[in-house]
C-alpha cells in the first residue's frame, strides 16, 4: 500500500512549526488512541501512520530528507529501517509529548492525582453535585445570596475523614503492595505492551484501613444536611450557571471535595417579560387615551412610575424608562424597561355607545381612507 505525504497524515502545512506538528500529532494520537479504539485495525493502523509522521517531520535533518526525497529519502536511516516495536515504544519515544506518564491519557483523566509512581496523592476525590436556583427577576435585576439545605457526603467528625478507628493506622494494600496501580499485560498487532490502572482494592492509595472508624465504617464521610449560602450576581441568565469550587462532596478518605454547579432558573414573571437585560411590560390603554392623551401609572421592578402617553399615540409603539432593566452582568449599567402600548378594544358595546361610535367616526378627524387602522375600528361598530 502507497505512503501517504506525511503532512497529509498530519493536516499541517510544509511550513508548520515543530508546536504545530506536535499540536497536530497529540490530536491525531487521542482520536486513535487503541484504548480507545478496541479491536479495530483501521484505527491501529492510523496510530502508527500518525506516529511515523510526526517521528520523521520533528527531526531537522529526516525532515530536510523526506522533503527533499520523499519516502525514498526515508529508506536508509530513516522511519521505515527502525520503526517502533509496539505501541509502549511509541509513548516512550514521545514522552514529552504524553507528559511521561504511562498512558496517553494521564492528563485528561486523573493523573494530576498522582504521584510519579502512579499512587494517589491523597483518598479518592469527591464527586460534583448539581442544584437549580430559582430567581424572580427582582433578584436577577439585583443580585441576591440565597440560603439553601442540601444533602451531601460531608468529612466524619469521629476519624476526621482518615477512614480509621481512633488510635489505629492504615496498613500497606496486600494487592498492590502499596504502588497504588496495578498492570496487565496484553498483545495486539503491535507487539506486547502493558496496561496500568489503578488498584481497585484500595483506589490507588497504596493503603487500605485496618480497622474501619465505626461511624463512617471507614469511608472517611458521612451524609449530613447542611446549609448553604450562594451568593447570585445581578445579570445572571436562565440556564447559566456558576461553580461553588471545593463545595461538593467530601472526598473519601480525605480526598479533595467536589465541586457544586448551582443551575439558574427564572420564574416566569407576572409583568415582565425579559429581553436580555432589558424587561418589557404590556400596557393597555383605552381609544380615547390613546387619542387625547394622559400620564398612567405602570409597575417596575422596585415599585412603580408614571408615564405620560402622548395625544395619538400608536398602538404597538414602545416607551423606554432608561436603567429600569436589570443589572449588566460583573459590569456597570442596567437595561432599560420598554413599556408597549396597546389600545383595548371593548368586545361589546351598548346602543347607546354605538350611537357615540358612529358619530364619532363622521368627524372629519376620524374620516381616513378605507385602509387606515382606524376606519377599520370604527367599521367593526357598524350596524
Amino acid at each position: 500500500m502507497e505512503k501517504r505525504d506525511y503532512y497529509e497524515v498530519l493536516g499541517v502545512s510544509k511550513s508548520a512549526t515543530k508546536d504545530d506538528l506536535k499540536k497536530a500529532y497529540r490530536k491525531l494520537a487521542m482520536q486513535y488512541h487503541p484504548d480507545r479504539n478496541p479491536d479495530d485495525k483501521d484505527a491501529e493502523d492510523k496510530f502508527k501512520e500518525a506516529a511515523e509522521a510526526y517521528e520523521v517531520l520533528n527531526d531537522d535533518n529526516k525532515r530536510a530528507r523526506y522533503d527533499q526525497f520523499g519516502h525514498d529519502g526515508m529508506r536508509n536511516g530513516g522511519y521505515s529501517q527502525q520503526g517502533f516495536s509496539d505501541i509502549n515504544d511509541i509513548f516512550s519515544h514521545f514522552s514529552d509529548i504524553f507528559g511521561g506518564g504511562s498512558s496517553i491519557f494521564d492528563d485528561f483523566f486523573g493523573g494530576n492525582q498522582r504521584t510519579r509512581g502512579g499512587r494517589r496523592t491523597s483518598g479518592v476525590p469527591g464527586s460534583d453535585l448539581r442544584v437549580t436556583l430559582k430567581l424572580t427577576l427582582e433578584e436577577i435585576a439585583a443580585g441576591v445570596t440565597k440560603k439553601i439545605k442540601i444533602k451531601k457526603q460531608v468529612k466524619c467528625s469521629q476519624c476526621n475523614g482518615t477512614g480509621a478507628e481512633s488510635g489505629t493506622a492504615t496498613k500497606t494494600c496486600p494487592v498492590c503492595h502499596g504502588s497504588g496501580e496495578v498492570k496487565t499485560v496484553s498483545r495486539s498487532v503491535f507487539g506486547q505492551f502493558v496496561n496500568i490502572s489503578a488498584c481497585s482494592n484500595c483506589n490507588g492509595e497504596g493503603t487500605v484501613v485496618e480497622k474501619p472508624c465505626k461511624k463512617c465504617m471507614g469511608d472517611g464521610r458521612v451524609h449530613e444536611e447542611v446549609m448553604l449560602s450562594i451568593n447570585v450576581p445581578a445579570g445572571v441568565h436562565e440556564g447559566s450557571y456558576m461553580t461553588l469550587r471545593g463545595e461538593g462532596n467530601s472526598g473519601k478518605r480525605g480526598g479533595p471535595a467536589g465541586d457544586i454547579i448551582a443551575v439558574f432558573q427564572e420564574i416566569q414573571h407576572q409583568y415582565f417579560t425579559r429581553e436580555g437585560d432589558d424587561i418589557v411590560y404590556d400596557l393597555f390603554i383605552s381609544f380615547p387615551t390613546a387619542v387625547i392623551g394622559a400620564e398612567v401609572e405602570v409597575p417596575t421592578l422596585n415599585g412603580k412610575a408614571v408615564i405620560k402617553i402622548d395625544a395619538g399615540t400608536q398602538p404597538g409603539k414602545l416607551l423606554k424608562l432608561r436603567d429600569k432593566g436589570i443589572k449588566h452582568l460583573n459590569q456597570s449599567g442596567h437595561g432599560d424597561q420598554l413599556v408597549r402600548v396597546n389600545i383595548e378594544i371593548p368586545r361589546k358595546v351598548n346602543s347607546k355607545e354605538k350611537d357615540l361610535l358612529k358619530q364619532l367616526a363622521e368627524l372629519p378627524g376620524f374620516k381616513k381612507s378605507a385602509n387606515s387602522d382606524e376606519n377599520n375600528f370604527f367599521k367593526r361598530f357598524s350596524l
